[in-house]
């Protein structure tokens, strides 16, 4: 029997399951085996939508910002910069207390919160004001991470990579509809208007969420604060299925960063020279990547993670391409958008399903570091993406993000062998 089939047999195996210490009192009043239902995944992910969006809305109306303001163009973007900080604060700081308390009222706290803080920023009349109220937005966008720990304690462990793959799907519309959303609302009643109706929706998703996700306990015996956070860090250590991962995760999201930073270049200069508004509907066609994407999580729960993680690499290194003639063919360039998206978030979900499972008394904690390693990537792929096509243009820019998912393909292959015996390990 093949190392993926026992694993399949061990995952799917009706024996009971053993719970760990921080998930007992959060599924003491939930069936176990009844997992996590359709309408609360379906919650979790809008949930998620409407949180990570509020991170993406700013980009598109830095120009809008910066008038109302009197802020110089150079200086708008800082606003940016600022929420990526609060985000990254809120990983290390925030993430990891899903191991110590009740995982309901944190994520009902940080959305009420995130309702004030949302607030402030359609209110915010001075440059300072501006930046504090981004970045404790950023700080409480966090909570997407804090749901997906949480789907992931309430399914059943053969459902436990298909309910990670919605939830992150939702993560992932949000993101690609932030954009275009925010552009439209700013058109019709100005940008303020996108951060009053943002808070308006958190607060009605509050009312939802505290209404239909069933009652649960704190955890009990958990370490004090400093010494979770603490953990956190010793987990890079001890815990090499977060170090592989992670990394695939560090190449793959440069990969997709390389791609979303630059390609507004091209396409808004001669001779296609699209509007912004133009440019904002490629984030469309990532969409049906994203929604495939969900497929990814029912191979993981098949024991199929290593060869979704081969295949869907390779695939990400394919899709450069057709990108690659972005300057000359939309279409070409809209395939290899859905093709990259696709394998980035196949990538993605299949992560994180493996990382749950090797510390399921760490869930929260192992994707607050795990994520740290997306927030590196992005940063870093974003940087490289604009000097390169400085420097030499977009074929360039093009052979980059090949390079890069080349590179993950061949870390992958490397490790391949370990990381089916570390899977195994942890079922």
């Amino acid at each position: 029997m093949t190392a993926d089939a026992e694993s399949a047999s061990q995952r799917l195996s009706p024996q009971p399951l053993e719970l760990p210490p921080t998930a007992t009192g959060e599924r003491s009043r939930i069936d176990r085996r009844s997992g996590l239902s359709a309408s609360l995944t379906l919650l979790f992910s809008v949930t998620c939508a409407l949180a990570v969006a509020n991170v993406y809305f700013a980009q598109p109306l830095l120009a809008s910002m910066a008038e109302s303001l009197g802020v110089t163009s150079g200086l708008i973007g800082v606003v940016v910069t600022a929420t990526q900080a609060g985000y990254a604060l809120g990983l290390l700081f925030i993430v990891p207390l899903g191991d110590r308390v009740n995982r309901k009222r944190l994520i009902l706290t940080q959305v009420m919160l995130s309702a004030v803080a949302l607030a402030a920023v359609g209110a915010s009349h001075h440059w300072l004001a501006l930046l504090g109220a981004m970045m404790v937005t950023g700080l409480l966008a966090v909570v997407v991470q804090v749901l997906v720990a949480y789907a992931a304690v309430l399914a059943s462990p053969s459902q436990r990579g298909q309910a990670v793959g919605t939830v992150t799907s939702g993560i992932v519309l949000g993101i690609l509809l932030a954009r275009f959303t925010s552009g439209l609302i700013a058109d019709l009643a100005g940008w303020r208007a996108v951060y009053f109706v943002s808070c308006a929706l958190m607060l009605m998703i509050a009312a939802v969420f505290w209404k239909a996700v069933p009652a649960a306990e704190s955890p009990r015996n958990q370490p004090a604060y400093l010494a979770l956070i603490g953990s956190l860090f010793k987990l890079f250590i001890t815990e090499p299925v977060l170090r592989i991962r992670g990394l695939l995760a560090l190449l793959i999201f440069a990969a997709f960063s390389v791609l979303w930073t630059a390609m507004v270049l091209p396409l808004s200069a001669p001779p296609l020279s699209l509007s912004h508004t133009a440019i904002g509907l490629f984030g469309l066609a990532g969409v049906a990547g994203a929604l495939a994407a969900r497929r990814a999580g029912r191979w993981a729960d098949q024991g199929l993670g290593q060869r979704v993680t081969g295949l869907s690499l390779g695939l990400l290194t394919l899709s450069w391409l057709p990108i690659a003639f972005a300057e000359t063919s939309l279409i070409a360039l809209v395939c290899g958008v859905i093709l990259l998206d696709f394998a980035v978030q196949a990538v993605h979900v299949t992560n994180q399903s493996l990382i749950f499972a090797a510390r399921p008394d760490a869930q929260s904690r192992m994707v607050g570091a795990y994520m740290c390693f997306y927030s590196v990537g992005s940063a870093l792929g974003a940087a490289a993406a604009t000097q390169v096509y400085a420097l030499w243009g977009w074929m360039a820019v093009s052979l980059l993000g090949a390079v890069i998912s080349a590179a993950a393909l061949a870390l992958w292959f490397v490790t391949r062998h370990s990381s089916i015996t570390l899977q195994g390990r942890s079922i």
